[in-house]
């Protein structure tokens, strides 16, 4: 009846799981992980059961010892299991596959060692009733650490899949790792802190262990969990069109499809000489060139093309790829055999074409620039006064309605000014258009000099002109209008042996408020110059050359 023991029981139930993915899955590299883990798992319950059919100490200790040994190495294998599921493989380079494995190592020798029975000794001088000590303890404590890091990385992985089916098969295994965590502990709580109080109740920490393997293998089964991927990648190598051969450092023939066939005869075990294989063949390009860098250079890409047949045969493009290693050293190497034949005639046949057409795009490039040059001539004179070379009052409103919005919506104050040229019609009457015209261009010149590169500055219509100050206070505004002011009236316009004086008279309207309000852009623009306008005749009936503000 020995044989009917839990962890017996349990050590069969896995012992036929393991048995079962060996048998009707496909091995793969991350299935060989996983057998690996639960080979693994198995010597627990194994241990845990065989420590029971002896009365002899040293037997006893040994199975003891197989059984937590497993469990050392139970959290790593864990891990690395995670990280292959998780497709994070990447991350097991050796130096640190060495650090998720020191912890664990150090472990395995405190259990053989078992210094001065800092990890357990025996009761009464037998094995199966046993006290734990501090490296037993210490050896539980970095079970959890490994457990919990393995539950921080599918965490991360859940959150960021986004297939359904890959976010159930990580969920799955996600329950085996909680269930064995949580048997683990309870068997811990029970078999070990309150043993003195508690019923024994062995096979408990097999019992998770079992569960846990059963996600794992519903996980495979339901959802097809391992290396998919890898399975297609074998399936396309064998079915692509292109011809690939796969050889090591010396040129033997590791694997080759079938498309290769018609390219090569080869198997595997072969020597590929790519000399005698070039030798008989016409090709493209320098063919002792490449065979210098095929020789000399193993870990370098390269690519040449060879003609099969006289005449208008097939064109073939022969391209090698370097396998390295982990320190860049050249392992082997990928030569793949691509037909080219219909590519080449249609290179061919471009390049026929390309040389009718080239000098109708000649033609077609300097149609293009002489409309680029219109097309920015018409684009500036639709956009800007002829005369001063400001903006138009057409182009000015355009770029309000969206700037009164934004300055709204984000609360950026702004200014406007509206200014006409003091007694401009009793000059024009005087010294004639043509002098009008140096007026209207001096003074914007003299405006424009004291303005910022964001200022919009434009004609408003005849002598008027308006300037839109953004992010600019009433405070700012009233220091820029006074600068501008004097501009104007230091400039002097030469009329036969005249001197002509300019001055401006100006309506500002700045506004503030924190909680602006506009429904509608248009009405509220039509206000704003109102208010200003409003502002510059005020200016004009007290004497002219000074500002009012609105």
């Amino acid at each position: 009846m020995g044989f009917l023991r839990p962890d017996f029981l349990l050590f069969i139930c896995l012992f036929v799981l393991f048995a079962s993915v060996i048998a009707l899955n496909r091995i793969t590299q991350t299935h060989k992980v996983y057998l690996a883990f639960h080979f693994v798992m198995m010597l627990w319950p194994l241990g845990q059961f065989a420590v029971r059919t002896t009365d002899f100490p040293v037997y006893q200790l040994f199975y003891l010892n197989l059984s937590f040994v497993a469990l050392s190495l139970l959290g790593p294998g864990w891990l690395i299991f995670v990280l292959f599921l998780t497709q994070r493989s990447h991350l097991l380079k050796s130096w640190r596959l060495g650090a998720y494995l020191a912890p664990a190592l150090v472990c395995m020798a405190s259990v053989v060692w078992n210094p001065d029975h800092a990890f357990l000794k025996p009761v009464a001088g037998l094995y199966d009733q046993r006290e734990y000590g501090a490296l037993f303890w210490l050896l539980t404590l970095l079970q959890f650490a490994y457990f919990s890091f393995a539950l921080i990385i599918m965490f991360q992985a859940i959150r960021t899949v986004r297939s359904a089916n890959e976010r159930k098969q990580l969920a799955t295994t996600l329950v085996g790792m909680f269930v064995l965590t949580v048997f683990a502990a309870i068997d811990l709580m029970v078999n070990v802190l309150l043993a003195n109080w508690l019923p024994t109740i062995p096979g408990l920490m097999s019992l998770g262990i079992l569960l846990s393997d059963i996600c794992f293998v519903v996980a495979i089964y339901r959802y097809g969990m391992f290396d998919i991927l890898s399975m297609a990648q074998r399936d396309l190598f064998h079915h692509l069109a292109m011809g690939i051969v796969v050889v090591d450092e010396n040129a033997k023939v590791l694997e080759v499809n079938r498309s290769a066939a018609p390219f090569v005869r080869l198997s595997k075990g072969d020597a590929f000489e790519m000399e005698k294989f070039l030798a008989p063949l016409q090709t493209k390009g320098e063919v002792n060139e490449f065979l210098f860098q095929y020789r000399h250079h193993p870990g370098e890409r390269m690519q040449t093309e060879i003609s099969l047949g006289e005449g208008a045969g097939r064109h073939v493009s022969i391209q090698i790829s370097p396998v390295l290693d982990h320190f860049k050293q050249a392992i082997g190497r990928v030569i793949t055999f691509h037909d080219v034949t219909e590519l080449r005639k249609l290179v061919d046949e471009m390049n026929r074409k390309n040389e009718a057409l080239h000098e109708r795009n000649l033609e077609l490039i300097a149609i293009q620039e002489e409309l680029f040059r219109v097309n920015q001539k018409l684009e500036q004179m639709a956009v800007t006064d002829g005369l001063t070379g400001c903006y138009n009052r057409r182009f000015l409103m355009h770029q309000l309605e969206h700037e009164v919005m934004l300055n709204a919506r984000h609360r950026i104050p702004f200014s406007i000014f509206l200014f006409d040229i003091d007694f401009f019609k009793q000059i024009n009457d005087r010294y004639g258009h043509v002098i009008g015209d140096e007026v209207i261009r001096a003074t914007t010149d003299a405006v424009r000099s004291e303005l910022r590169r964001t200022d919009i500055f434009a004609r408003y219509g005849g002598e008027e002109f308006t300037v839109y100050l953004p992010h600019t206070s009433r405070q700012q505004a009233e220091v820029l209008a006074d600068r501008i002011m004097r501009a104007v009236a230091d400039n002097v316009v030469h009329a036969g042996g005249d001197r002509v004086s300019i001055t401006i008279s100006m309506g500002i309207v700045s506004e503030e408020d924190d909680y602006l309000r506009i429904d509608n852009a248009k009405e509220y623009l039509r206000d704003l110059f109102s208010r200003a306008d409003a502002a510059l005749y005020v200016a004009k009936n007290e004497g002219r050359n000074r500002i009012v503000y609105a």
